[in-house]
């Protein structure tokens, strides 16, 4: 079960606590299924952001696209890493995520391959489409910018740190960032990419 509260604007509401894993001998407010998701993130960003660039820990490939999800909500949700079979508010069609996240993964290899943009620029665009294909319930925002994070730590950068209230109307980064995933919708990376050479 669950108490109500007001949830972060402009990202998924939690309506579905189905797939709670935590212990169901009490009622849990959604302030801490959030510690408990940010406790597991946790976990996650010492595993990938304190390795050292060389142990190159993340492939970029399809199946770890998911596997990073699970890696980061798995010890709270079951539905961590599926893909969801539900639509959002924001994101493409769910029966259209499988594609998207193949291309997606398809795109990466090949950027950092033959060098396409520079690394800012590449985590940028995994940022970007991450976000636009919204392939899980919830935590994709979160997820998008791990990725980014993990591509930058990959090739020698130090990550971005992201706000964990980004999307707060409280949060005067809020506003800018919205801004930048837009203008990035239609073609414009270059304040997004901005945001992702503000690091640690």
């Amino acid at each position: 079960m669950i108490h109500s509260t007001k949830p972060i604007d402009d990202a998924t509401p939690l309506d579905d606590i189905s797939g709670l894993k935590l212990p169901n001998n009490k009622v849990y407010s959604l302030k801490e299924i959030y510690i408990a998701e940010a406790n597991n993130i946790a976990i996650a960003t010492l595993k990938y952001l304190s390795a050292p660039p060389s142990k190159k820990l993340a492939s970029f490939s399809y199946e770890w696209l998911s596997s990073l999800h699970e890696d980061m909500f798995g010890n709270v949700w079951d539905w961590a890493g599926k893909f969801r079979h539900v639509e959002l508010s924001i994101g493409i069609k769910a029966y259209q995520v499988p594609t998207a996240l193949k291309d997606l993964a398809n795109d990466i290899a090949f950027w950092d391959k033959n060098k396409t943009f520079d690394i800012y620029e590449i985590a940028t665009r995994l940022h970007h489409r991450a976000v636009q294909i919204h392939p899980f319930q919830n935590g994709n925002g979160r997820w998008s910018r791990m990725l980014a994070n993990i591509y930058l730590r990959q090739n020698s950068s130090m990550p971005v740190k992201w706000q964990e209230d980004l999307l707060s109307k409280d949060n005067p980064k809020r506003n800018e960032y919205i801004k930048a995933l837009k203008a990035a919708d239609n073609g414009d990376y270059s304040s997004l990419i901005v945001m992702h050479k503000i690091t640690y």
